[in-house]
Order: structure tokens, then sequence, then C-alpha cells
């Protein structure tokens, strides 16, 4: 199947490394225009280098701080009075900091909810009434496969995803009606930055190696392997694409098998 999003426009968040980056690069590649979207403009240029650039394809970057909500509803606003309707939204933000539940202290919960289902909302909120007039929309959240199995150590997190991923369902429900898909997409451990900061502490805790905790979450993924960034940008390229079109409301884990669940 070879998945085509000519004419389409994706505003892809957290595209400056890991995840983001590749979700960018492969919709990019898949013919879409990307708006590149995050805090380090330095960071969003180099980025944009590297996105294919056929003359139909005008690619552009967008700087915004997740960490405040309100600068990234004006930074939207400013940028839709310039630019056509956005049919893609990529919702994609760097993970709390690790620890137990218990320990955290209230603010983190509402720095890690501010960041992400604020931010989601605002930017869902700005872009839908381009997409029902477009008759075509795609809202990917890229969150963790923590809200089928939460992940020990990692409580603020799977607290705030677990809300990001009922108010994506809530919304599936609310938006079919217009041809607007909404679906989370549930990455095991892949290697990023975020994998190796998370396996440091927890070998920092635990008074071992980094490769003594890597061998123990390994020998819990089916496949025997991390999982790539471009394995997880797959995914998201086919849910932006219109052979996803009768597919809304699921979490889709892309984790190797690692997720004992259905």
């Amino acid at each position: 199947m070879k998945i085509d999003l000519s004419g389409k426009h994706a505003l892809v968040c957290g595209s400056t490394r890991g995840l983001g980056r590749a979700a960018a690069e492969m919709l990019a590649g898949q013919g879409a225009t990307v708006t590149l979207m995050a805090r380090n403009e330095d960071l969003l240029k180099g980025v944009l280098k590297t996105l294919a650039t056929p003359a139909e394809q005008q690619h552009r970057y967008l700087v915004a701080d997740f960490s405040n909500p309100a600068f990234v509803g004006s930074a939207i606003k400013e940028y839709l009075g310039q630019t056509s309707v956005v049919h893609i939204l990529v919702n994609n933000t760097g993970g709390p900091p690790g620890g137990q539940a218990i320990d955290a202290d209230p603010t983190a919960f509402e720095a890690a909810f501010s960041q992400h289902l604020l931010c989601n909302q605002v930017l869902t909120q700005a872009l839908v009434p381009g997409m029902k007039d477009a008759g075509y929309g795609r809202i990917i959240n890229v969150i963790s496969t923590s809200v089928k199995q939460p992940i020990p150590g990692l409580g603020v997190s799977n607290t705030i995803r677990g809300a990001v991923a009922n108010w994506a369902k809530t919304l599936a429900n609310e938006l079919g009606q217009f041809g607007i898909t909404v679906n989370n997409v549930l990455p095991g451990p892949t290697v990023t930055g975020r994998l190796k900061e998370v396996i440091n502490s927890r070998a920092e805790q635990a008074g071992t190696t980094y490769e003594a905790i890597e061998n123990v979450w390994l020998t819990g993924i089916p496949l025997g392997r991390f999982g790539q960034p471009e394995e997880v940008a797959s995914a998201i390229g086919f849910l932006a694409s219109p052979a996803a079109s009768f597919i809304t409301g699921i979490n889709l884990p892309v984790d190797g098998g690692r997720t004992k669940s259905l």
C-alpha cells in the first residue's frame, strides 16, 4: 500500500528530536506539507533542512513552549492567519520526570497536565474548524503503553497519559461525524534520548549498570529488541492517511508485544 498525503498539511509537535522528528520526516516523505512545532528555534531550523522538499511542499516551523498553553494558543492563532488548513495534528510532547506517584509534588501533576492535555486541547480547538471545512481531519496523540498497563516508576506520566487517552476517546465520539478521526499511538521502549534517560535513572536508583537494566527490559519484549523511531512514525503515517478513514478512538501499541493486555 502506497500512502500519499499530497495536498495535506500536518502540524507535528515536539518535532526537533525523537519520535516527533521521525513523524515529521515520515509525513513529509509521504507528500504532506509539514509544520514543525517546538520551543528551540535553532533545532527547528536544523530539522527543517532535512525534510523532503518537492516544489509543492512548503515546510515551515513554529516556535512554542508547551509549558505555557496560553503561549501555544497565541502562536497557533497567529499562524492560522498566515496559512491554509491543517489536516493532520500530531500531539507529541516529552514525558514528565520519573518517580513514584506517592512521592510526586502536586505541582508536578499540574505541570504535566498543562503541558500535555491542555496544550493538546488548545491546538485541537484551533485546528478543528479548518478540518471540518475540509471534511478531513486526523488528530494523533503520541502517548504511552502506560494507558493500558501502568509503568513502574513513572507515576506522574502514567496519570497524565491516561487523562489524554480518555480525552482522545471522548473527542473521537464528538468529531467522527465531521470526517475527523482521533487516535492514540502508544510507543513501547524506543531508541530515543527519553529511553536513555529513563534507563539511566533506573540504574542509578537500583545501584546497578545501564546494561543490566537494559537487559531486563529486553527480556520483557517478545521481539527481543527496542523499537526505532521510524517504526512508530510508520504507525502515525498510516493513521494520518485516507487508508485509516474508518479507524478512530483507538489506542495502538507499537511496542514489540511488551504490553500484556489486549
